[in-house]
């Protein structure tokens, strides 16, 4: 997993509630066995008409927004299924960070093991922060993991608050894989003295 320190990004807002999985990941696109390749099916039913085509009024299809990396939103942002594709399509679009009041559980877990960085700042914060945007089409947000904060233009600033052993991991880019490897020596080393059928159970 990529390390997290210090994001610099275009931020765009999805102005909206309760965003839930499916709308983030439409569930007939959830078939492929591999984590990559699901940017291009993010907000699917959002982002394109019925026909296929653009749609010029969503947020990521304006000019000024194409290749943001920090998405701003409502509350409960997804919510919903359990499914781990979400921060995956997120991820894979392009995003590293997501602002909003508050997250679904699943999801919010699901980000961290991924390395996608939720952000919970008060809806006063997140409607200041969506108006500056709003404003400024295009602007670049900092996140700096280390002091915990959000800096924008104008003097903006808002810390948040993270638990201190995900911080560490993303700040290290470990994932549930990279901790198991830190104790290699550990798991070997019991293998070894387990190396016999009947010692299989012996702990």
């Amino acid at each position: 997993m990529e390390p997290f320190v210090t994001l610099k990004a275009v931020a765009a807002v999805l102005d909206r509630p309760n965003v839930d999985t499916d709308l983030i990941i439409p569930k007939q696109f959830l078939k492929r066995i591999e984590r990559s390749g699901f940017g291009r099916f993010l907000f699917n039913d959002l982002r394109f008409k019925t026909d296929g085509t653009e749609n010029p009024d969503f947020i990521l299809n304006q000019p000024a927004y194409r290749g943001a990396g920090i998405l701003v939103s409502r509350e409960n942002f997804g919510c919903g299924s359990s499914r781990e594709h979400a921060p995956w399509a997120l991820m894979d679009y392009g995003f590293r960070a997501v602002i909003s009041p508050s997250f679904g559980d699943i999801f919010k877990n699901n980000s961290f093991k991924n390395g996608l960085l939720p952000i919970e700042l008060p809806a006063g914060r997140v409607s200041e922060l969506m108006k500056l945007i709003g404003d400024n089409p295009g602007l670049t947000l900092e996140i700096d993991l280390p002091a915990q904060a959000v800096r924008g233009p104008k003097g903006f600033r808002a810390d948040f608050e993270i638990d201190a052993f995900r911080k560490e991991l993303l700040l290290n880019g470990w994932d549930d894989i990279s901790l198991t490897l830190k104790k290699e020596d550990l798991i070997q080393a019991y293998e070894e003295g387990h190396n016999r059928p009947w010692q299989a159970a012996v702990v």
